[in-house]
């Protein structure tokens, strides 16, 4: 995080030690949060401290990003053969895209908006799902290669998810990728151990203990489970990843379900980027990935988002099963991750309906991108999308 887009680092560490101690309502911004904070706060559901992410003041790279509401769609029923994303076309439907969303004359101009050659860049990925199902390889490379055209040395740019062997298993890995940097919060050593020989694991190092999300959840997981959780109790830390390591963030997630709603950009972000994250799936889903996306390590540095969509599920998400797995040959591209998931999401709906799993919407499917709108990070509304489709 650069000092010129957050407070300095004692003054930060101070507002959360008071917020920690119950000392928050000294400290919350003027009427207007508190404004905010009870027409968009579930009073039902647990606590957090969303009004920590509101008290900072949006930059000029905040969400939506430069160009809110608007969202390129690129369909291309060539995009994938034989099971497989086929690179020249995913190429192809990302150039025009990105020419398309910025108005630039040239392709490097486009990217030239949102990064800069001297800027360290992380490209969020999804690689859950393995080789069978994650973030494209073709796309992956595609977007690469287009910052490499536009300048932006190969040394400063990171892939990165949650869970570095979870890359490595998707074939993210150091022979694919050569001189760009791989990484995640949660690791193993090359013996499969999470553990140093101190005991600690790997991933205690990569969590920033400065910046966190509380939410009045517990965590408490077995041996099995804290690898891969970090740590237990009330509070997710940020990965170190996004709080100190990178200037820039392009989101790239894969156009998935989750029951009748869906993961994309905001999910791929909100459950990628912090620890602890198992205590939050029962009563905060939706509301963890739309909050954890208002701190200014996640909302003021993703300035791009590019939906894989050539290959994703409809059913059995977020996970990977064969069954479910569709090809929707389509890749969305915007800066406002709420607009590109409110498109995302009429995608998978309307093939669910199509294989007779769901009859009709469900407004619950949309609550979290409502919210995400309400706190100020993107246009859920349908009807004030700017959406343009495109054939590639």
């Amino acid at each position: 995080m650069n000092k010129k887009n957050k407070p300095d680092a004692s003054g930060r560490r101070n507002f959360f030690k008071l917020a920690a101690a119950g000392s928050l309502g000294a400290i919350l911004a003027p009427s207007p949060l508190k404004t905010v904070l009870s027409q968009v706060q579930d009073t039902d559901k647990p606590s957090t401290n969303i009004a920590d992410a509101l008290k900072f003041p949006k930059t000029e790279t905040s969400m939506p990003g430069k160009f809110p509401g608007k969202v390129v769609k690129v369909y291309n029923p060539g995009s994938v053969e034989d099971d497989k994303p086929v690179k020249p076309v995913a190429y192809k439907m990302l150039s025009n895209a990105m020419l398309k969303l910025t108005g630039a004359e040239s392709l490097s101009e486009a990217w030239l908006m949102f990064v800069q050659p001297h800027e360290k860049i992380g490209l969020k990925l999804n690689p859950i799902g393995g080789k069978l199902l994650s973030t494209s390889h073709e796309v992956v490379q595609s977007v690469i290669d287009q910052l490499l055209e536009a300048g932006i040395p190969k040394e400063n740019l990171v892939l990165f998810d949650r869970r570095e062997f979870q890359l490595h298993e998707a074939g993210f890995t150091a022979e694919a990728y050569p001189d760009i940097g791989i990484t995640g919060t949660e690791k193993k050593d090359a013996d499969g151990s999470y553990y140093g020989k101190d005991g600690k694991l790997y991933s205690e190092e990569m969590i920033d203990r400065d910046w966190y999300y509380f939410a009045d959840v517990d965590g408490e997981y077995d041996d099995y489970t804290i690898p891969y959780m970090v740590n237990g109790g009330k509070y997710s830390y940020f990965t170190k990843i996004c709080t100190q390591q990178l200037d820039k963030i392009i989101n790239i997630p894969l156009l998935k379900n989750a029951g009748a709603s869906i993961t994309l950009c905001l999910k791929n972000l909100g459950y990628g980027v912090i620890s602890n994250t198992g205590r939050l799936h029962a009563q905060l889903w939706g509301d963890t990935s739309a909050e954890v996306c208002c701190f200014p390590p996640v909302r003021d540095k993703v300035v791009l988002n590019i939906a894989d969509g050539l290959r994703g599920c409809f059913q059995g998400g977020p996970g990977a099963n064969p069954q479910f797995i569709c090809n929707y040959n389509t890749v969305l591209v915007g800066t406002d991750p709420v607009a590109v998931d409110r498109i995302g999401y009429d995608i998978v709906l309307a093939k669910r309906i199509d294989e007779g799993i769901q009859q009709e919407d469900s407004p619950r499917g949309r609550q979290f991108m409502e919210y995400a709108a309400q706190l100020g990070l993107g246009e859920a509304d349908i009807t004030k999308i700017n959406l343009i489709e495109m054939n590639s």
